[in-house]
């Protein structure tokens, strides 16, 4: 190698170095912040993370990840999450299997000046800001509604959740049964709030055990994403699909096969990858110190608009207008 030679080696190495230093600096300065879900594999929290990744590629001050735990389980969920505020990582985007097993490490969290977004969880006090997707007793509501409707406003119903620590899922659940009981005196609820714990086998194994207990019944109204694939399973297979009704949140590619044979009536949902993304974002905004104001867009669809009100401690509650009908007219419009 000549001295020349040499020298542009040399040259070529410091000017990569001097280079790479800036972006050293950079990545050390952004931000970790950690999406904690209910349960890991499940599809809608595979779909959540495609918010989070989203996000993460589009915003270079933010380092944003999802993680949660192998079983819908509280107890492995604050694991995790007392392992992250001992990381001390900058924020966390909750979406808690039971707020009031939180409480404790995110009130740790917040005294140690991480920010926390939860979801799904509009109860916390100890949160900076909780995302909503809507009104949740509105939504309870609106799902009752349709199952009223299928249901001729008349014969036994029950619902689902995934478990009863599971605020919306149990939002959803009074919303739907106030308006039954004030609105339609026909519709007889009967062992309601069966817990699915968020697995659709078991969804599967408990509407089998009330078709068998209740033979006349008509009506399930599912709170968890995947009730209502466990209970249109076992419909199908008692090949009550002409005399029975579901509704219920959930995914259209996961539902879709039921609601093309009828074992699912219908289905409503707002788009998980963007609650991830925004989830994100307050978060960021936040550690900015930006505020969300009444009205604000934030830039996806079902939150151009939204509102703000205050939380349950010192935090505040940003609600949206995200969901979405589906049924089988349309249920292959949507890729997940």
């Amino acid at each position: 190698m000549t001295k020349l030679t040499q020298k542009l080696t040399r040259g070529t190495a410091i000017a990569a170095l001097a280079l790479a230093a800036p972006l050293a600096v950079q990545a050390q300065d952004a931000k970790d912040v950690v999406t904690v879900v209910k349960i890991t594999g499940e599809n809608w929290f595979t779909r959540m993370e495609e918010g989070v990744d989203a996000f993460d590629a589009e915003n270079e001050g933010v380092n944003a990840r999802q993680v949660g735990p192998a079983q819908a389980d509280a107890a492995q969920q604050t694991a995790i999450v007392q392992d992250l505020v001992a990381q001390g990582v900058d924020a966390l985007a909750i979406v808690p299997m039971d707020p009031s097993t939180l409480e404790g490490a995110l009130r740790r969290a917040k005294g140690q000046g991480i920010t926390v977004i939860t979801h799904e969880a509009e109860t916390m006090v100890n949160t900076d800001i909780d995302l909503e997707a809507f009104d949740n007793t509105a939504f309870g509501e609106h799902l009752n509604k349709k199952l009223v409707e299928c249901m001729g406003g008349e014969g036994k119903w029950t619902t689902f959740v995934g478990s009863v620590g599971s605020l919306t899922h149990m939002q959803w659940a009074a919303g739907g049964i106030a308006n039954a009981k004030e609105n339609h005196p026909g519709m007889e609820l009967v062992s309601e709030s069966n817990e699915s714990f968020n697995d659709p086998n078991k969804a599967y194994e408990v509407a089998r055990e009330l078709l068998r207990t209740y033979p006349d019944i008509k009506g399930f109204q599912g709170g968890s994403a995947i009730d209502v694939i466990g209970i249109g399973r076992a419909v199908e297979e008692a090949d009550l699909q002409d005399s029975t009704c579901v509704v219920g949140i959930g995914l259209p590619q996961d539902s879709g096969q039921y609601l093309d044979t009828g074992a699912i009536d219908g289905i409503a949902f707002w788009d998980p990858k963007d609650a991830g993304y925004v989830m994100n974002k307050l978060a960021e905004m936040a550690m900015n110190g930006e505020e969300v104001n009444d009205g604000m867009d934030l830039g996806v669809p079902g939150y151009e608009s939204v509102s703000v009100t205050p939380g349950a401690g010192d935090g505040i509650i940003v609600r949206g207008q995200a969901w979405v009908d589906v049924d089988a007219s349309n249920w292959q419009d949507f890729p997940f």
